[in-house]
C-alpha cells in the first residue's frame, strides 16, 4: 500500500505539477515560495493519503493543502491580517472545487516566464522548469551546459523576477509580441523533451509532449495570425504523429528505419500539413515551418530508402541561416550522410566536436558512430557509439546504444 501511494503521488505530481505551481504562484506572487510550499503539499500526501486515502481530486488537494501552509505562515508572521482573511475564506471554497481549466494557468505560467525582465536562456530555463517539471541536471543536459550554470541561471531568473515585482498575470495583448517567440520556444522545447526524455527510464514523456502540443493549439488559437505559432504546431503534430511506432511493446526505442509507417496517425498527419499549409500562406517559412517542412518529408515518404533526403539536406541548410545551432548542423550532418554523403557529414561531426559544450552530451558520438559504420570503420563506430551510452541518463537510449554497438557488422 504505501507502495502504491507513492506511486500514486509521482503520477498526481508529474501531471498536476505546473498546474498546481502556476496556481500557487498566482496566489503567493513568489515563485520560489510557490515552489517550496508546492513540495511540502507533496510530503503531506506522502504521510496522510496512506491514511486517508487519494482524494477524489488530487491536484486540487495539493493546491488547497500548499495554500493553507502559506496562509499560516503569513499568520504566523502577524501580517496581512485582512489578506488572510479573504484568502482563508476563498480557501473554503477551493478545497473541493475543481481547480481551474489548465491550459489557463499554464499558459499564464509560460507568459509570466517570459518576461522581457530575462535573457531568452533563461526564461526558457524557467519555463521548463516550472511548466515542464524537469531537474536542474535534466536542463543541463538539454542546453549543454555544466549543472552549476544551469542552476545560477534558475536563481537568477527567479531573483530577477522578484527584483521587477512582475505581475503573474498574462500580460495584454499588446505585450506579447515581445513574448511570444520565447513562448514558442517554451513550448517546443517541452514538447522535446517529452519526444526524446533526456534521463529516465522511459524513451519519450508523453505527457510532457501532449501538454506542449495542447499548449500549442491554444496558442494557435490566440495568435492565428501568427505563421509561427501554427508552423509549431504543425511540427509537433508531424513528429507526435510517429509515436505509436517509436517503441516497441518493451518500451525500447524504435529507429525511425525499423518504424512500421502504418502505426504512423495519419490523421495527424494530415492535421500537421494543414497547420504548415496555414503557416505558409501567412509568412515565409522561418524556424519552426521549417523544421515542419523537414518532418513533412518524412511523413509522406513511404519508406527511409525512398525519403527525399537531398531535400531535407537543403531545408536543414536553410534553417542553419535562420536559427543556427550546433543541433541544426548535427541534424544536417545525419541528412547528408543519409543523401549517400557519409564522408561530408563526417567532416561536419568533426568540426562540431571541437565545441566543447558537446562534451557531455550523447548525441554527437551517436550521430558520429552511426556515420563511421556507414564508412564501414566499425570499431572506431562502436567506440563512439559505447561513448554515447556512457554519457546518456536515459536508460532505453543507453540500452538501444549499446545493442546498436554489440551487433554492427564487423
Amino acid at each position: 500500500m504505501p507502495g502504491d501511494v507513492e506511486n500514486t503521488v509521482a503520477a498526481v505530481w508529474r501531471i498536476e505539477a505546473a498546474r498546481v505551481i502556476a496556481t500557487l504562484i498566482t496566489f503567493v506572487r513568489d515563485v520560489d515560495l510557490a515552489e517550496d510550499l508546492a513540495q511540502e503539499a507533496v510530503v503531506d500526501a506522502l504521510r496522510q493519503w496512506p491514511q486517508q486515502g487519494i482524494p477524489q481530486n488530487p491536484g486540487a488537494w495539493l493546491t488547497a493543502v500548499a495554500k493553507r501552509k502559506a496562509i499560516d505562515a503569513w499568520r504566523r508572521r502577524d501580517a496581512l491580517a485582512e489578506r488572510y482573511a479573504a484568502m482563508a475564506e476563498h480557501l473554503d471554497e477551493t478545497v473541493d472545487d475543481e481547480l481551474e481549466p489548465i491550459g489557463d494557468e499554464t499558459l499564464r505560467l509560460v507568459f509570466v516566464a517570459c518576461h522581457p525582465v530575462l535573457s531568452r536562456e533563461s526564461q526558457v530555463a524557467l519555463t521548463l522548469r516550472l511548466v515542464g517539471g524537469l531537474s536542474t541536471d535534466e536542463l543541463a543536459r538539454l542546453f549543454l551546459v555544466p549543472v552549476p550554470t544551469m542552476q545560477q541561471r534558475i536563481v537568477r531568473a527567479k531573483k530577477s523576477l522578484s527584483a521587477a515585482r512582475v505581475e503573474f498575470e498574462v500580460p495584454p495583448p499588446h505585450e506579447w509580441p515581445a513574448r511570444i517567440a520565447s513562448v514558442l520556444s517554451v513550448v517546443y522545447l517541452i514538447f522535446t523533451e517529452g519526444y526524446a526524455a533526456t534521463s529516465g527510464d522511459s524513451w519519450m514523456r508523453r505527457d510532457l509532449a501532449a501538454e506542449a502540443l495542447r499548449l500549442g493549439r491554444r496558442l494557435v488559437g490566440l495568435l492565428p495570425r501568427e505563421s509561427e505559432a501554427h508552423g509549431l504546431l504543425a511540427l509537433m503534430e508531424l513528429q507526435s504523429s510517429r509515436f505509436g511506432a517509436r517503441i516497441d511493446a518493451n518500451g525500447n526505442p524504435v529507429l525511425l528505419a525499423d518504424q512500421d509507417r502504418a502505426r504512423w496517425d495519419h490523421g495527424q498527419i494530415a492535421r500537421g500539413r494543414a497547420s504548415l499549409a496555414r503557416a505558409d500562406a501567412l509568412a515565409s517559412r522561418k524556424q519552426y515551418a521549417l523544421q515542419a517542412a523537414i518532418a513533412e518529408q518524412h511523413a509522406i515518404a513511404a519508406s527511409v530508402e525512398t525519403t527525399d533526403w537531398q531535400h531535407i539536406v537543403l531545408l536543414y541548410e536553410l534553417l542553419g541561416r535562420v536559427a543556427p545551432s550546433p543541433v541544426v548542423d548535427l541534424n544536417r550532418a545525419v541528412a547528408v550522410s543519409m543523401a549517400g554523403r557519409p564522408e561530408a557529414a563526417l567532416a561536419i561531426v568533426d568540426a562540431l566536436a571541437t565545441d566543447s559544450r558537446w562534451r557531455a552530451s550523447p548525441l554527437l558520438p551517436s550521430v558520429r558512430g552511426e556515420i563511421l559504420l556507414r564508412l564501414g570503420r566499425a570499431v572506431e563506430g562502436r567506440i563512439e557509439l559505447l561513448r554515447a551510452a556512457e554519457l546518456t541518463a536515459n536508460e532505453r537510449q543507453k540500452q538501444a546504444l549499446l545493442h546498436r554497438a554489440a551487433h554492427s557488422a564487423p
